[in-house]
């Protein structure tokens, strides 16, 4: 990849096994300067610092489409670091676009329709068949020429500093851990009204689909659904012919798991109840100054046409609310790493947060 070398532009997409592994990896990485593509195969190769060099130069500006998924993966496998990115997805909302999915994008551009048939396949196969390959070169091959149309559009809008600040809050991208069963029961609860004995057969059963699936190295999904999960939290089912009527396995299913499942809600009925936990109260004021901001943040978005969050991400909606700035100077402290927010809102956010004193 010495060709790379000395690029100004490289765009850059990753393929991984969520879908078919425990403990994701990205498999491959695709990188192009336009005239080259290449497929680099990230479970074979033990180096990839070149890769990483390349991505870390300020000087070279990487162009993702929908970035932060595969920053995430790229910073969590290898170490990668990025200094300069585009994306061309984010870049569509900035703009007000409503359709932003690479195909739509390129469609709408250039006339050109992608062949989606290996978006969900097992990237961690090999060998990796020929048209997937070709599935996986497509998604680069275009994105240079997008990302020049996208920017003049940004630029005739008077977005670009507004996309660019992003752009650099991107590249501070954070791994964060993978939810524990606590967590993910409290995720497949969501809103449901479930009992404090609910909660805690959903808590067993998310700790015996986590033991299982790390086990056969699958994510836990493939062997239990939320909606399975929930049929049984609520049902209790105590006996395997329980379980069958409430339907909520398939045959196969009831066969692998229906006596364990069982004995998991028996030793849950058994334990004291959970209790949902509570985030932190937040004060009032806080909360008023919060509720304030997001309905000028959504009566801006209105009026540039994009959604709320591209006005204002929601951590420095909080961040203000939170530190209540009295004055221009304290309001620019906070939004010190976003200087066209603070020259386009200053004074509505001022007035807002002027509003509730």
């Amino acid at each position: 990849m010495n060709e790379l070398e000395g690029c100004r532009l490289l765009s850059v997409d990753t393929e991984s096994n969520s879908l078919y592994a425990y403990y994701e990896k990205v498999c491959l990485i695709q990188v192009s300067n336009g005239e080259k593509h290449y497929l680099v195969d990230s479970l074979a190769l033990n180096d990839l610092s070149p890769l990483g060099a390349m991505f870390s130069n300020p000087d070279i500006e990487t162009i993702f489409h929908a970035a932060e998924y595969d920053l995430i993966g790229l910073k969590r496998d290898f170490g990668f670091t990025f200094a300069n990115l585009f994306d061309t997805m984010h870049a569509g909302r900035i703009l007000g676009r409503k359709a932003l999915g690479l195909g739509s994008m390129l469609e709408i551009e250039f006339g050109i329709k992608l062949d989606k048939r290996f978006q969900r396949a097992n990237w961690g196969r090999r060998p990796i068949p020929t048209e997937m390959q070709h599935y996986a070169s497509m998604d680069v091959i275009y994105l240079i020429p997008l990302r020049e149309r996208l920017q003049k559009a940004l630029i005739t809008a008077d977005r670009l500093q507004l996309a660019e600040e992003d752009f650099a809050r991107f590249c501070d991208v954070t791994i964060t851990t993978p939810p524990n069963q606590s967590e993910q029961c409290w995720r497949l609860a969501g809103g449901k009204k479930l009992g404090s004995q609910q909660l805690t057969v959903l808590m067993e059963l998310c700790r015996y689909r986590d033991q299982v699936a790390r086990r056969a190295n699958l994510p836990p999904f493939k062997i239990l659904g939320k909606q399975a999960m929930l049929d049984i939290a609520i049902a209790q089912p105590t006996s395997i012919n329980q379980l069958k009527t409430k339907k909520a396995l398939s045959q196969k299913q009831t066969e692998r798991h229906g006596k364990s499942l069982v004995e998991t809600v028996k030793r849950a009925l058994n334990q004291p109840p959970v209790k949902r936990p509570h985030g932190p109260r937040t004060d009032e004021q806080v909360s008023n100054r919060i509720d304030a901001l997001r309905n000028w943040r959504k009566q801006a978005a209105h009026t540039m046409g994009v959604e709320s969050d591209v006005i204002m991400p929601r951590y420095l909606i909080e961040d203000i609310a939170h530190a209540n700035p009295h004055n221009r100077a304290d309001l620019a402290v906070l939004l010190q790493s976003t200087p066209w927010r603070l020259q386009r809102f200053d004074n509505e956010i001022m007035q807002v947060l002027n509003s509730w004193r």
